[in-house]
């Protein structure tokens, strides 16, 4: 009899066992497949926008290399953008007719990024920084006031920002940009920062200053790192 009664227990403890097992498989997938889509999703480059200052009122193409990582546009990108652009960066978007003063895309950046060099900055000086900084690789007031108050949020947000700009090269391995007619300046300013507890030593970046001539386009991005 007690035998029987210890088996009755055990067989009870073993389908007990069995059904916390079954109810949390599902959990533990999720938690898994979180973390593996955290570790292995690339990173989203955030509002690159393009504006474009021909000489003259000229037709223009805009093409984005890979389409495939667009996650989001304004307007939708289908096969390139064609507008009609004015000397003071007034677009028409021929599509539609609409007037619009830059264009808009959000998409995947697998661009594999050295934090061993760029600035580390305090996030209650991040608008000193960014005027300073936008100014030498080409941005206007207007563009660098867009850039900054888009920006500004998340980085004061942190007591200090590891901050570094992308280089053209590997802006253009990421995501090619062609405009045609083709700019006489072409600039493409992306920043990658990541919010610090407290203040790291980096090895500065150095920027190369970007002169505006001619048929000048502009784009600007960025990445937060986490």
């Amino acid at each position: 009899m007690n035998d029987r009664v210890k088996k009755e227990k055990e067989k009870a403890i073993v389908i007990v066992l069995a059904t916390v097992a079954l109810t949390l498989l599902p959990l533990i997938g999720t938690i898994v497949l979180y973390i593996y889509n955290e570790v292995n999703s690339p990173i989203q480059t955030a509002k690159p926008i393009i504006y474009l200052y021909p000489e003259e009122e000229t037709e223009v193409t805009v093409s984005l290399g890979y389409p495939e990582k667009i996650m989001t546009s304004y307007p939708k990108y289908e096969n390139g953008w064609n507008v009609t652009a004015k000397p003071d960066g007034t677009l028409i978007y021929n599509q539609t007719g609409r007037e619009l003063y830059s264009l808009y895309w959000e998409g995947d950046n697998n661009i594999a990024i050295d934090t061993k060099e760029g600035f580390v900055v305090k996030g209650e000086d991040s608008a000193r920084f960014l005027e300073e900084k936008l100014e030498i690789l080409g941005l206007n007031e207007r563009e660098s006031e867009e850039f900054i108050v888009y920006w500004l949020p998340k980085l004061e947000a942190n007591k200090y920002n590891f901050i570094r700009f992308e280089t053209m090269d590997k802006i253009n391995e990421d995501m090619p940009l062609e405009i045609n007619p083709k700019p006489d300046t072409l600039i493409r300013a992306w920043m990658e920062f990541k919010g610090l507890d407290k203040y790291k030593k980096v090895q500065e970046q150095q920027l190369q200053t970007q002169e505006r001539k001619g048929f000048v386009a502009v784009e600007w991005g960025g990445v937060e790192l986490k």
